[in-house]
């Protein structure tokens, strides 16, 4: 079985006051203990500790919690982590841009601290071993481990938000970002909104197209899923069996005997909305004076990230906004509001949560947020009180939680409102909304969560690419073998990569030079077969000599002679029929109107509607809209509609690269050709196969092929042409 590395940015273990080695309690850290999985290490960084002290914490590490440590110096540190990882990327991915601080120092450091977690990870790793990396201070470790270690299998998950595309964008390095996630096989998120947005991201970024739960990157396939994480519910079920839960649950009966317990429980971070809540909180007791007296909030603000000073001013605005709600609205025995500022121990909060008539849960955004859950779960434990939950719409548990009373944190009178509710609603009413929540988070706890992603990690899934297999040394040979050989190619996203613009996309110096030297070889006849018009072809390919076909073979053009000049363009078919354009331009013309970054390209044969600058997401509609309309159209014309890379074309049924290819195979006779495309008008040659014998064909990209081979893209496929090139001097 395959060993299980966990690369978190934080080791699961802290030393104590006394020099002690102590696992966290955290959710992740429990999650992956109860993994039933016979070979696992985990992999993170330490904490800030004294250089002279690494030897005996590494020895000390390994042989008492199996982790491997991951040293950071200062120098490094501060501006991987506090800068780039939080002062960057936290509050952006938390959609909170006008805290996001941007400096190009930072993100160096982050580059090099996730080659840091890659040098300890390789030192690690065997082929084969299944590596699970977390969250959003190691975003480019996947495609870090994936370049130097192509046999790993790689998981990662991210723990917050991912927002959307016009959020991401703002991040000047998005695209790292993006390809360093892509070096995964499987990547997870908590919600399917997070994994939409992370689409959209792939399509606007990096132009890298997707399925709900997959892509294909250079070849490979890529996975991607819906992971909701759980809550700790081993610690919590040990946690109320023990007479502590038993004692602080009756200290607080007592301490809060007639009154109503409204509960909030939360890190003092911007992202969880305490200013907001507070003022929610100073309106339910404005808008209902009556309940100042038997009802109390209690919020528990744990510190967090204190020597920043964006955190201590919000400390210093909480502090000030309980100060002046309890100034206000205090009766000489009792005052409305209790803020802790400090965490407390697990049994405590359990009991909390027991007794708690009302979660008060209202993070301005959250990536799941557990407090939810661990209060939903409590609400089972012996001598519970009925509760009702007021859960923020921002937080990914909203997605679970279907009985709780939803909110806009944003929203002061809603919120009020829905205090109220609660503190209203029956217990009968109360335990009917409570009990299949809390069977649905007992049943997807922590350990559920992380068993579920191991498993899709180690499921094996192939790309999309059958029957098509990668060409190898067979093919390469019998090519090379060949006394007389035809290459057939297409141009666009076989010899070039699209560009935004398609007059960019021309032919580079190197791949003038392979296609002449390849043209030059004794026994090799090569053809460019594509759908450019022959202005274009004759600019950038006329003067190798070869033989050319431009609209997808409607008009043609004979190879030079050997020292003579070059031969006039002509129509492959004289008789075809064009007079349906007139009939077709219009609507082509309208969708152009409709559809910014759009437009239409007149040939004689064709008619091309270009989509690649529009929008993608708004492209590929308009572009289905189109296809609906011009089929309905063209049912009666002697047209063909196809929908390829960024484009809806109609073209004359009369032509098509298939007729080309038999043209070239009737004139040139070789003992073998191989023909290479990417596109749909492509495999109207690949479908020759059948008829010709000798050709072999290989398809450029993703996608179902009727072609026998592939490769993943126009680099890849140059290079094979190089490597036959070579073969045959």
């Amino acid at each position: 079985m395959s060993r299980l590395i966990t690369v978190s940015n934080r080791l699961p273990v802290q030393l104590n006051a006394k020099g002690a080695l102590v696992r966290s309690g955290g959710g992740l850290a429990s999650a992956m203990s109860a993994l039933d999985h016979p070979d696992q290490l985990w992999i993170g960084w330490p904490g800030q500790l004294d250089a002279a002290r690494h030897d005996e914490l590494t020895w000390r590490l390994r042989v008492e919690q199996g982790c491997v440590p991951v040293y950071l110096d200062d120098e490094l540190f501060e501006p991987f982590y506090a800068g780039y990882a939080n002062a960057t990327l936290w509050p952006l991915l938390h959609y909170m841009t006008d805290r996001a601080k941007f400096e190009p120092d930072w993100f160096e450091a982050y580059r090099v601290a996730n080659e840091r977690f890659a040098d300890v990870v390789l030192q690690e790793a065997r082929p084969g071993d299944h590596v699970w990396v977390h969250d959003y201070q190691l975003m480019l470790l996947p495609a870090i481990l994936r370049e130097r270690m192509p046999s790993l299998t790689i998981g990662y998950f991210l723990h917050v938000p991912f927002p959307s595309h016009e959020v991401f964008r703002v991040l000047p390095e998005r695209e790292h970002l993006l390809a360093g996630l892509l070096g995964a096989d499987l990547i997870g998120f908590h919600t399917f909104g997070y994994l939409r947005h992370f689409r959209s991201a792939l399509l606007r970024g990096l132009e890298q197209e997707s399925l709900p739960g997959s892509a294909v990157v250079g070849g490979r396939l890529v996975r991607m899923g819906v992971y909701p994480i759980g809550h700790n519910r081993a610690a919590f079920d040990k946690a109320t069996a023990a007479p502590a839960f038993r004692s602080h649950l009756g200290q607080l009966e007592k301490e809060f005997e007639g009154r109503r317990l409204v509960l909030s429980v939360e890190r003092l971070d911007y992202t969880k909305g305490i200013p907001q809540k507070l003022a929610s909180i100073e309106r339910f007791l404005a808008d209902h004076p009556e309940r100042c007296e038997d009802t109390v909030f209690l919020i528990i603000a744990v510190p967090s990230r204190q020597t920043v000073e964006e955190y201590q001013q919000l400390t210093e605005q909480v502090q000030l906004a309980v100060g002046e709600i309890n100034g206000n609205y205090s009766t000489f025995s009792r005052q409305p509001v209790h803020f802790y500022h400090r965490g407390t121990d697990l049994e405590h909060l359990a009991a909390l949560y027991a007794l708690a008539d009302v979660a008060l849960v209202t993070p301005l955004i959250d990536g799941m947020n557990l407090v939810a859950k661990e209060y939903v779960d409590c609400k089972g434990a012996p001598g519970a009180r009925p509760g009702v939950l007021v859960l923020s719409e921002m937080a990914g548990a909203a997605q679970e939680l279907a009985g709780a009373l939803l909110v806009n944190p944003y929203d002061t009178q809603g919120v009020s409102e829905a205090i109220n509710t609660a503190l209203s609603r029956s217990a009968e009413d109360a335990h009917a909304a409570m009990q299949p929540m809390r069977q649905r988070v007992r049943n997807v706890d922590a350990a559920a969560w992380a068993k579920g992603f191991v498993d899709d990690l180690g499921r094996e899934q192939r790309a999309p690419y059958d029957p098509a297999a990668e060409p190898g040394d067979e093919l390469l040979s019998k090519l090379a073998s060949a006394a007389k050989l035809a290459l057939i190619l297409d141009y666009d996203g076989t010899l070039r990569s699209f560009t935004a613009k398609p007059e960019d996309a021309v032919p580079s110096d190197e791949t003038l030079a392979l296609l002449a030297a390849l043209a030059a070889l004794d026994g090799v006849d090569l053809t460019v077969v594509s759908g450019r018009p022959e202005a274009f072809l004759e600019t950038h390919l006329g003067p190798l000599g070869i033989a050319m076909f431009a609209e997808h073979g409607y008009r043609c053009r004979a190879a030079t002679p050997l020292g003579g000049p070059a031969p006039a363009w002509e129509d492959t078919n004289p008789r075809a029929d064009v007079s349906w354009a007139s009939a077709v331009l219009p609507i082509l013309e309208m969708a152009s109107s409709l559809t910014p970054g759009t437009h239409v390209e007149v040939k004689r044969s064709a008619l091309v509607w270009h989509y690649r600058r529009a929008d993608p997401e708004f492209g590929a509609w308009k572009a289905g809209e189109l296809l609906g309309e011009l089929t309905e159209v063209a049912a009666n014309l002697p047209v063909e509609v196809n929908h390829g890379h960024k484009i809806v074309e109609v073209a004359s049924q009369q032509v098509s690269k298939g007729a080309a290819l038999d043209a070239v195979l009737q004139q040139q006779t070789p003992d073998l050709a191989l023909c290479c495309g990417d596109d749909r008008t492509d495999e109207k040659m690949f479908a020759r196969r059948d008829a010709h014998p000798n050709l072999e064909t290989i398809k450029v990209g993703p996608g179902e092929t009727r072609a026998a081979w592939r490769v993943p893209d126009v680099p890849a496929m140059l290079a094979f042409l190089q490597r036959l090139l070579d073969s045959r001097r």
